[in-house]
């Protein structure tokens, strides 16, 4: 289920506040350890939509380096994250669904470093599981 255009969400204070004004795509579940860390959860539910439509709509959520290639986006009062920005991806931008205010409409599909998931934690779901990212993900195979 792909919720339409027009949800909202933020962090736990109210600080930061933002609105989806396009469509979820590619919402999944993340078992890497820095997403398990960042989180302080066993697994990490996001899901994408293009940049200029990710609308911080009050505050300014401070953003980290959290690896060589991304960074995160947290509020800076009380520390919820709300989304992620990839290097090989800058088109786009991963929000936490957990930070929606109607989560339940965002639902993952796929779950990505499964090979890495904490082996107490066993999701029941069918959805694919990739050892780490998935093979066809946009512009990790870039060149130049």
């Amino acid at each position: 289920m792909i919720a339409p255009p027009g949800l909202a969400g933020g962090c736990l204070c109210g600080a930061v506040r933002y609105r989806l004004d396009a469509a979820p795509f590619d919402a999944g579940y993340c078992h890497c350890a820095t997403c398990r860390r960042s989180s302080g959860a066993p697994v990490l539910a996001f899901a994408s939509v293009p940049r200029a439509l990710f609308i911080v709509t009050q505050g300014d959520p401070r953003r980290r380096r959290s690896s060589e290639f991304g960074e995160r986006w947290f509020c800076g009062d009380c520390g919820t994250q709300i989304a992620m920005s990839v290097d090989y991806q800058p088109e786009t931008i991963d929000f936490t669904i957990g930070s929606l205010d109607k989560p339940e409409l965002v639902r993952p599909s796929f779950h990505l470093f499964f090979g890495e998931h904490i082996r107490w934690f066993n999701p029941s779901d069918t959805f694919p599981r990739h050892e780490a990212m998935r093979p066809d993900t946009r512009g990790l195979n870039k060149t130049g």
